[in-house]
Protein backbone atom coordinates (compact mmCIF):
# COMPACT_ATOMS: atom_id res chain seq x y z
CA UNK A 1 0.00 0.00 0.00
CA UNK A 2 3.11 2.69 1.06
CA UNK A 3 4.38 1.64 -2.20
CA UNK A 4 1.23 2.18 -4.62
CA UNK A 5 0.94 5.73 -2.34
CA UNK A 6 4.77 6.64 -3.60
CA UNK A 7 4.32 5.69 -6.85
CA UNK A 8 0.91 7.19 -7.26
CA UNK A 9 2.34 11.02 -5.63
CA UNK A 10 5.55 10.40 -7.79
CA UNK A 11 3.17 10.35 -11.04
CA UNK A 12 1.25 13.30 -9.85
CA UNK A 13 4.51 15.43 -9.38
CA UNK A 14 5.34 14.33 -12.69
CA UNK A 15 2.41 15.62 -14.04
CA UNK A 16 2.54 18.51 -11.82
CA UNK A 17 5.88 19.78 -12.98
CA UNK A 18 5.31 18.99 -17.10
CA UNK A 19 1.61 21.44 -16.75
CA UNK A 20 3.86 23.68 -14.94
CA UNK A 21 6.85 24.00 -17.25
CA UNK A 22 3.73 24.07 -20.21
CA UNK A 23 1.97 26.82 -18.49
CA UNK A 24 5.19 28.73 -17.76
CA UNK A 25 6.41 28.36 -21.30
CA UNK A 26 3.04 29.37 -22.89
CA UNK A 27 2.73 32.63 -20.85
CA UNK A 28 6.25 33.20 -21.97
CA UNK A 29 5.83 33.39 -25.45
CA UNK A 30 3.03 36.23 -24.66
CA UNK A 31 5.36 38.70 -24.19
CA UNK A 32 7.19 38.43 -27.73
CA UNK A 33 3.52 38.59 -29.43
CA UNK A 34 2.08 41.21 -27.89
CA UNK A 35 5.29 43.21 -28.50
CA UNK A 36 5.07 42.80 -32.17
CA UNK A 37 1.29 43.76 -32.20
CA UNK A 38 2.08 46.83 -29.85
CA UNK A 39 4.70 47.65 -32.62
CA UNK A 40 1.72 47.56 -35.14
CA UNK A 41 -0.01 49.65 -33.40
CA UNK A 42 -1.62 47.60 -30.50
CA UNK A 43 -2.14 49.47 -26.80
CA UNK A 44 -1.44 46.81 -24.88
CA UNK A 45 -4.84 46.60 -22.69
CA UNK A 46 -6.19 45.83 -25.99
CA UNK A 47 -3.85 43.04 -26.58
CA UNK A 48 -4.33 41.88 -23.03
CA UNK A 49 -8.37 42.10 -23.80
CA UNK A 50 -8.42 40.80 -27.03
CA UNK A 51 -6.24 37.59 -25.73
CA UNK A 52 -8.23 36.44 -22.79
CA UNK A 53 -11.72 37.23 -24.63
CA UNK A 54 -10.27 35.04 -27.56
CA UNK A 55 -9.42 32.48 -24.81
CA UNK A 56 -12.54 32.65 -22.99
CA UNK A 57 -14.21 31.72 -26.36
CA UNK A 58 -11.50 28.57 -27.00
CA UNK A 59 -12.59 26.83 -23.41
CA UNK A 60 -15.75 27.77 -22.97
CA UNK A 61 -17.20 24.86 -25.36
CA UNK A 62 -14.82 22.07 -23.20
CA UNK A 63 -16.33 23.96 -19.81
CA UNK A 64 -19.78 23.14 -20.79
CA UNK A 65 -18.90 19.69 -21.84
CA UNK A 66 -17.22 18.88 -18.59
CA UNK A 67 -20.52 20.98 -16.59
CA UNK A 68 -22.51 18.76 -18.19
CA UNK A 69 -25.68 21.25 -17.62
CA UNK A 70 -24.61 21.45 -13.29
CA UNK A 71 -25.19 25.14 -13.11
CA UNK A 72 -25.80 24.44 -8.99
CA UNK A 73 -22.46 23.40 -9.00
CA UNK A 74 -21.67 26.93 -11.22
CA UNK A 75 -23.69 28.75 -8.60
CA UNK A 76 -21.47 27.67 -5.65
CA UNK A 77 -18.28 28.30 -7.37
CA UNK A 78 -19.10 32.16 -8.46
CA UNK A 79 -17.43 33.79 -5.81
CA UNK A 80 -14.08 31.80 -6.51
CA UNK A 81 -14.82 32.81 -10.70
CA UNK A 82 -15.28 36.00 -10.07
CA UNK A 83 -12.27 36.54 -7.48
CA UNK A 84 -9.81 34.23 -10.47
CA UNK A 85 -11.29 36.60 -13.22
CA UNK A 86 -10.79 39.86 -11.64
CA UNK A 87 -7.51 39.81 -9.43
CA UNK A 88 -6.09 36.25 -11.08
CA UNK A 89 -6.75 37.67 -14.95
CA UNK A 90 -7.37 41.58 -14.99
CA UNK A 91 -6.10 42.77 -12.17
CA UNK A 92 -2.83 41.79 -12.18
CA UNK A 93 -2.59 42.85 -15.83
CA UNK A 94 -3.94 46.31 -14.94
CA UNK A 95 -1.41 46.71 -12.32
CA UNK A 96 1.46 45.39 -14.00
CA UNK A 97 0.85 47.99 -17.20
CA UNK A 98 0.04 50.56 -14.77
CA UNK A 99 3.72 49.60 -12.97
CA UNK A 100 5.78 49.87 -15.94
CA UNK A 101 4.05 53.47 -17.00
CA UNK A 102 6.29 54.74 -13.86
CA UNK A 103 9.61 52.68 -13.77
CA UNK A 104 11.60 50.86 -15.63
CA UNK A 105 10.11 47.06 -17.23
CA UNK A 106 13.19 45.06 -15.55
CA UNK A 107 12.23 46.57 -12.10
CA UNK A 108 8.00 45.43 -12.36
CA UNK A 109 8.68 41.99 -13.24
CA UNK A 110 11.46 41.64 -10.30
CA UNK A 111 8.62 42.79 -7.87
CA UNK A 112 5.98 40.77 -9.50
CA UNK A 113 7.59 37.63 -9.74
CA UNK A 114 7.98 38.34 -6.07
CA UNK A 115 4.92 36.25 -5.97
CA UNK A 116 6.46 32.75 -4.74
CA UNK A 117 7.61 34.20 -1.31
CA UNK A 118 3.85 36.05 -1.14
CA UNK A 119 2.32 32.35 -1.38
CA UNK A 120 4.91 30.78 1.02
CA UNK A 121 3.75 33.90 3.37
CA UNK A 122 -0.06 33.27 3.22
CA UNK A 123 0.24 29.52 3.41
CA UNK A 124 2.30 29.91 6.72
CA UNK A 125 -0.03 32.84 7.83
CA UNK A 126 -3.36 31.37 6.42
CA UNK A 127 -2.53 27.54 6.90
CA UNK A 128 0.16 27.50 9.71
CA UNK A 129 2.50 25.50 7.00
CA UNK A 130 6.08 27.26 7.97
CA UNK A 131 8.26 26.90 5.45
CA UNK A 132 11.11 24.80 5.55
CA UNK A 133 15.13 24.93 5.21
CA UNK A 134 14.63 23.87 1.64
CA UNK A 135 11.98 26.45 0.91
CA UNK A 136 13.99 29.30 1.81
CA UNK A 137 16.96 28.27 0.34
CA UNK A 138 14.67 27.46 -3.06
CA UNK A 139 13.33 31.21 -2.67
CA UNK A 140 17.10 32.76 -2.04
CA UNK A 141 17.93 30.99 -5.53
CA UNK A 142 15.06 31.50 -7.39
CA UNK A 143 15.08 35.16 -6.82
CA UNK A 144 18.88 35.72 -6.82
CA UNK A 145 18.61 34.07 -10.46
CA UNK A 146 15.59 35.94 -11.20
CA UNK A 147 17.83 39.56 -10.52
CA UNK A 148 20.05 38.43 -13.24
CA UNK A 149 17.75 37.03 -15.64
CA UNK A 150 15.99 40.61 -15.29
CA UNK A 151 19.39 42.11 -15.78
CA UNK A 152 18.54 45.06 -14.02
CA UNK A 153 21.66 47.01 -15.70
CA UNK A 154 19.55 47.77 -18.18
CA UNK A 155 17.89 50.71 -16.02
CA UNK A 156 16.81 51.45 -12.86
CA UNK A 157 14.04 54.04 -12.41
CA UNK A 158 11.53 53.87 -9.91
CA UNK A 159 9.04 55.97 -8.50
CA UNK A 160 6.30 55.06 -5.44
CA UNK A 161 3.25 54.83 -7.64
CA UNK A 162 5.41 52.25 -9.56
CA UNK A 163 6.34 50.54 -6.75
CA UNK A 164 2.94 50.82 -5.68
CA UNK A 165 1.15 49.12 -8.67
CA UNK A 166 4.29 46.06 -9.26
CA UNK A 167 3.21 45.03 -5.49
CA UNK A 168 -0.78 45.22 -6.56
CA UNK A 169 0.77 42.87 -9.44
CA UNK A 170 2.54 40.65 -7.13
CA UNK A 171 -0.26 40.22 -4.91
CA UNK A 172 -2.67 39.15 -7.75
CA UNK A 173 0.11 36.86 -9.22
CA UNK A 174 -0.16 35.21 -5.75
CA UNK A 175 -3.83 35.00 -6.01
CA UNK A 176 -3.74 33.43 -9.35
CA UNK A 177 -1.79 30.43 -7.35
CA UNK A 178 -4.04 30.16 -4.36
CA UNK A 179 -6.99 30.37 -6.09
CA UNK A 180 -6.33 27.76 -9.13
CA UNK A 181 -5.64 25.61 -5.79
CA UNK A 182 -9.04 26.83 -4.23
CA UNK A 183 -11.95 24.49 -3.45
CA UNK A 184 -12.48 21.04 -2.99
CA UNK A 185 -11.75 19.51 -6.44
CA UNK A 186 -15.35 19.53 -7.80
CA UNK A 187 -14.68 22.53 -10.37
CA UNK A 188 -13.44 21.08 -13.18
CA UNK A 189 -10.09 23.55 -14.25
CA UNK A 190 -11.73 23.93 -17.65
CA UNK A 191 -15.26 25.71 -15.83
CA UNK A 192 -12.88 27.91 -13.64
CA UNK A 193 -10.46 29.45 -16.41
CA UNK A 194 -13.64 29.61 -18.88
CA UNK A 195 -15.35 31.91 -16.32
CA UNK A 196 -12.42 33.61 -14.87
CA UNK A 197 -11.15 34.47 -18.52
CA UNK A 198 -14.66 35.64 -19.61
CA UNK A 199 -14.96 38.12 -16.50
CA UNK A 200 -11.52 39.25 -16.87
CA UNK A 201 -11.69 40.18 -20.40
CA UNK A 202 -14.85 42.29 -19.83
CA UNK A 203 -13.38 43.93 -17.22
CA UNK A 204 -10.34 45.01 -18.74
CA UNK A 205 -12.80 46.49 -21.49
CA UNK A 206 -14.83 47.98 -19.03
CA UNK A 207 -11.58 49.87 -17.75
CA UNK A 208 -10.64 50.48 -21.60
CA UNK A 209 -14.49 52.39 -21.34
CA UNK A 210 -13.95 54.55 -18.40
CA UNK A 211 -10.19 55.65 -19.07
CA UNK A 212 -8.02 53.41 -17.12
CA UNK A 213 -5.89 52.06 -19.82
CA UNK A 214 -6.42 52.92 -23.81
CA UNK A 215 -7.86 50.77 -25.71
CA UNK A 216 -6.81 51.10 -29.66
CA UNK A 217 -6.15 48.33 -32.53
CA UNK A 218 -4.95 48.22 -36.04
CA UNK A 219 -5.23 45.84 -38.99
CA UNK A 220 -0.94 46.65 -39.92
CA UNK A 221 0.59 43.58 -40.50
CA UNK A 222 2.95 42.50 -37.32
CA UNK A 223 6.89 42.43 -37.99
CA UNK A 224 9.06 40.03 -36.18
CA UNK A 225 13.03 39.15 -36.99
CA UNK A 226 12.46 36.83 -39.70
CA UNK A 227 9.07 37.39 -40.61
CA UNK A 228 5.87 39.05 -41.37
CA UNK A 229 2.62 38.35 -40.60
CA UNK A 230 -1.15 40.03 -41.14
CA UNK A 231 -2.04 41.12 -37.46
CA UNK A 232 -4.74 38.18 -36.93
CA UNK A 233 -2.54 34.82 -36.31
CA UNK A 234 -0.61 36.53 -32.73
CA UNK A 235 -4.09 37.23 -31.81
CA UNK A 236 -5.20 33.74 -32.06
CA UNK A 237 -1.69 32.56 -30.81
CA UNK A 238 -1.61 35.26 -27.75
CA UNK A 239 -5.76 33.92 -27.10
CA UNK A 240 -4.91 29.65 -27.84
CA UNK A 241 -1.72 29.53 -26.53
CA UNK A 242 -0.63 32.10 -24.19
CA UNK A 243 -3.56 32.24 -22.58
CA UNK A 244 -6.19 29.15 -22.94
CA UNK A 245 -3.70 26.61 -22.58
CA UNK A 246 -1.77 28.57 -20.49
CA UNK A 247 -4.54 29.13 -18.03
CA UNK A 248 -6.14 25.62 -18.01
CA UNK A 249 -2.41 23.79 -17.94
CA UNK A 250 -1.61 26.03 -14.96
CA UNK A 251 -5.01 25.46 -12.98
CA UNK A 252 -4.23 21.43 -13.43
CA UNK A 253 -0.66 22.02 -12.48
CA UNK A 254 -1.38 24.20 -9.53
CA UNK A 255 -3.61 21.43 -8.24
CA UNK A 256 -1.30 18.71 -8.56
CA UNK A 257 1.50 20.65 -7.35
CA UNK A 258 -0.06 23.07 -4.38
CA UNK A 259 0.51 26.73 -4.41
CA UNK A 260 3.89 26.79 -3.01
CA UNK A 261 5.63 24.54 -5.70
CA UNK A 262 3.75 25.24 -8.58
CA UNK A 263 4.25 29.28 -8.20
CA UNK A 264 8.20 28.53 -7.99
CA UNK A 265 7.95 26.71 -11.29
CA UNK A 266 6.37 29.68 -12.89
CA UNK A 267 9.74 31.65 -12.29
CA UNK A 268 10.34 29.88 -15.75
CA UNK A 269 7.85 32.16 -17.42
CA UNK A 270 10.53 35.16 -17.50
CA UNK A 271 13.49 32.66 -18.88
CA UNK A 272 11.03 31.23 -21.33
CA UNK A 273 10.31 34.86 -22.56
CA UNK A 274 13.62 35.53 -22.59
CA UNK A 275 14.40 32.91 -25.07
CA UNK A 276 11.17 33.56 -27.50
CA UNK A 277 12.04 37.15 -27.53
CA UNK A 278 15.76 36.01 -28.95
CA UNK A 279 13.51 33.61 -31.55
CA UNK A 280 10.97 36.37 -32.47
CA UNK A 281 12.66 39.78 -31.97
CA UNK A 282 16.09 38.89 -32.09
CA UNK A 283 16.50 39.95 -28.87
CA UNK A 284 19.71 37.72 -27.49
CA UNK A 285 20.02 36.71 -23.83
CA UNK A 286 23.42 37.70 -22.09
CA UNK A 287 25.55 35.03 -20.30
CA UNK A 288 24.50 36.65 -16.81
CA UNK A 289 20.92 35.49 -18.23
CA UNK A 290 21.78 32.01 -18.50
CA UNK A 291 23.02 32.03 -15.52
CA UNK A 292 19.71 33.58 -13.74
CA UNK A 293 17.91 30.91 -16.14
CA UNK A 294 20.24 28.21 -14.01
CA UNK A 295 19.91 29.16 -10.82
CA UNK A 296 16.24 29.39 -11.01
CA UNK A 297 15.85 26.10 -11.61
CA UNK A 298 18.12 25.21 -8.96
CA UNK A 299 16.23 26.65 -6.54
CA UNK A 300 13.13 25.23 -7.89
CA UNK A 301 14.99 21.77 -7.43
CA UNK A 302 15.66 22.34 -3.66
CA UNK A 303 11.85 23.57 -3.40
CA UNK A 304 10.35 20.44 -4.97
CA UNK A 305 13.03 17.99 -2.68
CA UNK A 306 11.41 20.33 0.10
CA UNK A 307 7.60 19.21 -0.85
CA UNK A 308 8.77 15.76 -0.87
CA UNK A 309 10.39 15.40 2.14
CA UNK A 310 7.67 16.93 3.87
CA UNK A 311 4.06 16.81 2.84
CA UNK A 312 1.99 15.36 -0.52
CA UNK A 313 2.69 17.88 -3.40
CA UNK A 314 -1.02 17.93 -4.21
CA UNK A 315 -1.91 19.59 -1.54
CA UNK A 316 -4.90 22.11 -1.60
CA UNK A 317 -7.06 24.17 0.32
CA UNK A 318 -10.65 24.94 0.21
CA UNK A 319 -11.05 27.45 2.87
Amino acid sequence: MDTMTHDSAAQRLRSGLILAMLSASSFGLSGSLARGLMNAGWSAASVVAVRVLVAAVVVMPMAARQLRGDWQLLRRNASLITAYGLVAVAGTQLAYFNAVAHMAVGVALLIEYTAPIAVVGWLWVRYRERPGAATVAGAALGITGLFLVIDLRSGLTTSWVGIAWALAAMIGAAGYFVLSAHGDGSLPGTVLAAGGLLIGGLALLAAGAVGIVPLHATTNPVVFQHFTVPWWPPVLALGIVTAALAYVSGIAATRLLGSRLASFVALFEVLAALLFAWALLGEAPRIIQLLGGTLILGGVIVVRRGELDTTAPATTHSA
